[in-house]
């Protein structure tokens, strides 16, 4: 059978999964009268919520007697470790650029990657229903980042593609719709090259991992050589070392957005195998007599830690059902499984762990799986990875994207600097400024709230990783201090309305908050001590006014992302499935103050 594998890859919301999912029905894949929502491929609650994409897939399509493997892959940069291993899979790439924002730090990095494996590209300029849309422009932009990554005369002749995925069209032509998308259909046929035929012994690269609880772990990759079967025994080339004998107990080829069994799987297929538990993503599975490895996937490191802590609140236990060490541990060590960007070390304490990714977004997806799994524990502030390099002490720099209006690209910009930021460009696109910055990962922390109360909401903000650059100083972090619980009880609307002119509140009246929870931000710098349990005292005295009634702010309520963003180092965010809640590291106020004065005798002394 003719055969076609293909990734689709752009920046964050420029419309992959939607094309995909018009595709899709294109083809034929849902039975008649099938009811099918929209954007099936954001199988996971929080892709459906977020609106974005954080697992890569795999589909198939049939068309004209070619079979199309569909390899759906995240947008965002903190996701780059999935776009990296499942690339390994395809022979091309459709790559979606939004028709009116053009060029996005994203695009450049998936882009970069498919041409390091030499992969054929197809432009789909998107979204040509917008009515600001500016196609000629942004094929500039895409012909000059073609030229600054070096790509070959071959990858210089891409064909192009006009799209509108929400509507479901493509055409040749940007000023005519088309009908339908054979158009795209077509062009991936005509341009993709069919896998190489490699005969020889057999070689498949583990490029993805799922699991069930049937049948275990299911092991999926493309067969880069030769044959597998259903029953065959084969060796597993491990990507740290070592060789093992396994048996294919199952097999599986994509059709449509389901797993097909079959009994075997010919070069150039993508395939699922089950029967295999001790895998890992990078290994090789190969010919029993003759076991050669296929060259190692490269993933870019870790820029940012954070300590996983089992709870310790007063609440421990409350609303979770899994609370203890081993539960965290085994937790994270299944998940460093599959998830290849991300690493785990365990620490001098048994109930601490350290995780490494490649980004608080990417931490952030993490914990908020976790936690909806019934998982209970905290966390630490995030940080950044520092490096030894030549003698100097270097950090990961991140490139910055920002469009904002123009009136506010002042204060933008004086906000930025403050984070260590280097305007590097800035550019009007569509009437309003866009700003390219040069920052540090440790400047990122915070700043997205900064920009749009400073903006009004209006500003959007992109980023990927650039190069580790010499350490570029101290940021300031968060200025106001903390207002925080003295005891443990139900916080009253009394206390808090005579409390609201210390600072803003992220507590109600009701809740049960303990000592050294953070019940808000203060107004000031350092840290503000209240009884929000404070009841009022009954009289028989009665005097004018006193009964009105109170009227209390409304409470701030903290996504998970605000509240990691939001603590300094003495503090920690405790996760449970119905709540997020700040607190001080060290609850009692006493010790903390003990704990600081060490501190800055121990600072004084290595001065």
């Amino acid at each position: 059978m003719n055969i076609r594998n293909i990734a689709i890859i752009a920046h964050v919301d420029h419309g992959k999964t939607t094309l995909v999912d018009k595709m899709l029905r294109q083809c034929n894949i849902f039975r008649a009268n099938q009811e099918v929502r929209d954007c099936v491929l954001d199988s996971n609650d929080l892709e459906r919520e977020r609106g974005i994409t954080i697992l890569s897939k795999n589909i198939s399509v049939k068309y004209r007697d070619v079979k199309i493997n569909i390899i759906d892959t995240p947008g965002h940069a903190d996701f780059g470790g999935e776009v990296e291993r499942v690339l390994k899979m395809a022979d091309g790439v459709l790559l979606l650029v939004d028709s009116f924002e053009g060029v996005m730090p994203q695009t450049r990095f998936v882009l970069q990657k498919a041409f390091s494996l030499e992969l054929k590209p197809i432009i789909v300029i998107n979204k040509m229903d917008r009515p600001n849309r500016r196609p000629r422009q942004v094929l500039n932009e895409i012909t000059d980042l073609f030229i600054d990554l070096d790509a070959s005369e071959e990858q210089l002749e891409f064909p192009v593609i006009y799209a509108s995925g929400r509507a479901g069209w493509a055409s040749l032509r940007e000023d005519a719709e088309g009908d339908g998308l054979t158009p795209l259909l077509d062009a991936i046929i005509q341009f993709i090259p069919a896998p190489k035929r490699n005969d020889g012994p057999l070689q498949m690269q583990v490029s993805a991992i799922n699991y069930s609880d049937y049948s275990g772990r299911i092991a999926v990759g493309k067969v880069f050589r030769g044959e597998i079967r259903v029953n065959d025994t084969v060796a597993l080339l491990r990507r740290k070392g070592g060789v093992s004998r396994a048996q294919i107990k199952e097999l599986y080829t994509f059709e449509g957005l389901e797993k097909r069994k079959t009994g075997i799987a010919s070069c150039g297929d993508i395939c699922a195998i089950v029967g295999m538990e001790e895998l890992d993503i990078g290994d090789t599975i190969a010919d029993i007599e003759n076991p050669e490895p296929l060259p190692t996937i490269e993933i870019d490191e870790p820029t940012m830690s954070m300590s996983f802590i089992v709870n310790n609140s007063p609440f421990f236990g409350q609303e979770g059902r899994f609370v203890t060490g081993r539960h965290l541990r085994e937790r994270l060590y299944r998940e460093m499984k599959s998830n290849v960007a991300m690493r785990v070390e365990d620490t001098s304490s048994p109930d601490t762990m350290k995780v490494f990714g490649r980004g608080l977004l990417h931490l952030s997806i993490l914990i908020e799986n976790m936690r909806r799994e019934g998982y209970e524990f905290q966390v630490g502030q995030p940080r950044v990875i520092f490096k030894e390099e030549n003698g100097q002490r270097t950090e990961p720099v991140e490139e910055l994207l920002i469009d904002t209006p123009v009136d506010t690209a002042g204060r933008v910009i004086e906000t930025v600097s403050k984070k260590k930021g280097e305007l590097a460009k800035i550019e009007n696109v569509g009437g309003r400024n866009r700003l390219e910055f040069k920052i540090p990962s440790r400047g990122l922390i915070g700043l997205r709230n900064d920009l749009l109360n400073i903006t009004s909401g209006e500003a959007v903000m992109y980023h990927r990783f650039y190069r580790y650059e010499n350490f570029k100083g101290a940021i300031p972090r968060r200025q106001n201090g903390a207002i925080v619980s003295m005891q443990e009880g139900e916080v009253t609307a009394y206390a808090l309305d005579n409390l609201q002119a210390r600072g803003a509140f992220f507590v109600s009246p009701g809740d049960r908050v303990y000592e050294g929870q953070v019940l808000g931000e203060a107004n000031r710098e350092g840290d503000i001590v209240v009884n929000a349990q404070k009841a009022k005292k009954l009289t028989n005295m009665r005097a004018s006014g006193s009964d009105d009634a109170v009227k209390i702010a409304p409470p701030i309520r903290m996504s998970l992302e605000e509240a990691l963003e939001f603590i300094n180092d003495d503090e920690l965010v405790e996760v449970t499935p119905s709540s997020v809640r700040i607190r001080k590291a060290i609850r009692n106020e006493l010790e903390r103050k003990r704990a600081m004065n060490a501190k800055r005798d121990r600072e004084a002394a290595a001065v």
